[in-house]
């Protein structure tokens, strides 16, 4: 629009609509210009058909024009059919010949001058694995036993208000606006490198860290630049979803490597890369065991291969002593380590880090670039104030201590209500449970809901999810401690009802 263009944005009491422009420089006639702003509201659904359109008065006055010019427009709208005048009311949308233009142009064929996106749109390659169907509102539902959420009344929401609010304070404000391009931010780095990688072991320079938006983001980076259609990797099965889709994506062919009681079996020689979760294994919380760490690191070491390390949530143990990572043990230069601040904080602060040799974590860092740049600087400064201020370890402590109550509630209302036994894992924020063959899990979510309990299906898990149709998981960390017991007990009745057919 020039200068000379008129404009007017929708009132404060009307339906959202967009402004009208007007430009007396065009040669189409001003009234026609008019009509055809108007037709384009209308049909957008800009204006209700129970609500009179703007008065020709207001109209002229708030677009600066004639109310003859105003007029002629909508005489024309009017002869169209698309509005109509009724006494001393004022003219009205038709909201019959509304309905019928809008069928009209809901046809198969495309609107004149439309975009046909599904051409446009470079086909996603279709990997057929499964998917995690999650229940979207599980808040409503009175017994929320839901995997990788939180309980937002325990986050630690006035520490994180003072973190942000410091680190727009002069100090800090450069680093919490700045476009560092492809840097992160070097507090948040350095502290990272002091006071929390070192309780899982492992010792390393700021060259060894990226930060990414959660693990995640992490996964989608190493993928993109480690696999390829002949690249073999090794995924646990059961094993974490939207890993196994992110290396798929790519072309990378999956190999299957099966869990027990000792966590994942060490692969057989010839794979590319292997993705493991030791310290707590999605889904089933098992530990990968000493011995077996030392077989992986030996075999991939001497193969040449990669691991990557998903520790996504090592700090919630609750019996014994934690295991160090497998990026802290020697000869661990194989080893790419995923960590994340997002599963204990809050998964919807979206912020993790990548712990590798330097000359991986360049390309990483330069090929982030291209997608987001880097992590909000506010966010990365305001999570190394939190760790500075020491609210960041003070936080794990009370939260550990939160959900080792929950856990302990939950292992006694299952051992007293399910009509066999779970193993428990020494830690993690979920219970993985085996039922009997002869249970459908599928059937036993649906029938949990009816009853107000929300629990995940464990068939997802799986490469062959037909396979394993009895397994579910039990999340705790969202529900409140009260609703656990008379929500298992609730879950033993929709196991009965599931296994009778009812």
């Amino acid at each position: 629009m020039t200068s000379h263009d008129h404009n007017i944005a929708p009132a404060h009491d009307s339906p959202a609509r967009s402004p009208i422009e007007i430009s007396p420089n065009s040669k189409e006639p001003l009234y026609r210009q008019l009509r055809r702003a108007l037709e384009h509201q209308i049909l957008s659904g800009a204006y209700s058909p129970e609500v009179a359109l703007p008065s020709s008065r207001d109209l002229a006055h708030e677009l600066g024009l004639s109310r003859n010019t105003v007029n002629a427009a909508v005489q024309e709208l009017v002869a169209t059919g698309l509005i109509e005048a009724r006494p001393r009311s004022g003219h009205f949308v038709n909201s019959r010949l509304l309905a019928e233009r809008r069928h009209e142009e809901d046809g198969s064929e495309p609107a004149a001058g439309s975009i046909d996106w599904e051409q446009k749109i470079r086909p996603v390659r279709d990997i057929h694995l499964p998917e995690i169907t999650k229940t979207k509102n599980w808040q409503t539902y009175p017994y929320p036993f839901v995997a990788g959420q939180v309980d937002p009344d325990e986050f630690p929401r006035l520490a994180w208000a003072k973190a942000l609010r410091t680190a727009m304070e002069p100090e800090h404000l450069p680093f919490s606006v700045r476009d560092a391009i492809d840097e992160d931010d070097p507090l948040l780095v350095k502290l990272l490198c002091q006071r929390v990688l070192p309780s899982r072991g492992i010792h390393v320079d700021p060259d060894n860290v990226l930060i990414t938006a959660g693990s995640q983001q992490g996964l989608d980076l190493l993928a993109q630049l480690l696999v390829g259609p002949d690249t073999t990797v090794g995924v646990e099965d059961p094993g974490y979803v939207d890993a196994k889709h992110a290396f798929a994506r790519v072309g990378g062919q999956l190999f299957p490597l099966k869990v027990d009681d000792r966590g994942m079996v060490p692969p057989p020689n010839g794979l590319d890369l292997v993705y493991v979760t030791p310290s707590h294994h999605s889904p089933t919380n098992v530990t990968l065991d000493s011995s077996r760490r030392t077989q992986l690191l030996t075999h991939m070491r001497d193969s040449d291969s990669l691991i990557i390390e998903d520790d996504y949530d090592s700090e919630f143990r609750y019996r014994g002593k934690p295991t160090p990572a497998l990026k802290a043990l020697p000869g661990s230069e194989h080893v790419i380590y995923l960590g994340s601040f997002s599963k204990f904080l809050a998964p919807g602060l979206r912020l993790g880090y990548i712990v590798a040799e330097p000359e991986l974590i360049r390309r990483m860092r330069r090929h982030r670039r291209y997608s987001i740049r880097h992590v909000p600087g506010h966010t990365q400064r305001a999570m190394a104030l939190l760790i500075d201020s020491g609210q960041y370890h003070r936080t794990i402590s009370r939260r550990r201590t939160q959900l080792r109550k929950k856990w302990e509630t939950l292992a006694a209302a299952l051992e007293k209500h399910l009509p066999w036994t779970v193993p428990f894992p020494a830690g993690g924020v979920s219970v993985w449970i085996e039922a009997p063959a002869h249970l459908d899990a599928r059937l036993l979510a649906d029938e949990c809901l009816r009853r107000g309990v929300v629990i995940e299906r464990g068939d997802p898990f799986f490469l062959s999810p037909d396979s394993h149709r009895n397994n579910f998981r039990l999340g705790f960390a969202a529900i409140d401690i009260e609703s656990i017991e008379p929500g298992v007990r609730l879950l033993a009745e929709a196991i009965d009802a599931t296994l009778s057919g009812h």
